[in-house]
């Protein structure tokens, strides 16, 4: 990986922490505490967030990356953005049916 690729990457997990702290979240990067092997960004638990800050990117290596690195307890997810866009997160549909019927569940219960 050149220098600037990685550079640029870790500027993507900080931007990625950074935003998900505007959104309440707790996050950081993962690589700089502790050397957490595979964790590019932590804090948000049952996920394992996989960053991708890059121009060109191939969804199926990166969610295969993303897999392989996550803990049994964990959803796998690619957290990826292309300069002068927004971020967006791919999951299998498997794990994003699971956090969807969480939440409705969780708006039945609310409605009652």
């Amino acid at each position: 990986m050149a220098i600037n690729s990685k550079r640029k990457g870790n500027q993507g997990e900080r931007e990625l922490a950074n935003k998900l702290k505007e959104y309440g979240y707790n996050c950081r990067r993962g690589q700089q505490y502790n050397g957490l092997n595979g964790e590019d960004v932590v804090g948000l638990d049952y996920i394992h967030c996989e960053v991708k800050r890059v121009q060109a990117l191939n969804l199926d290596v990166a969610m295969e990356q993303a897999k392989k690195d996550s803990k049994s307890n964990q959803m796998p997810a690619v957290f990826h953005r292309k300069n002068n866009k927004k971020w967006k997160v791919t999951m299998e549909l498997d794990d994003w049916i699971k956090l969807y019927n969480e939440y409705y569940s969780s708006m039945k219960l609310a409605e009652k």
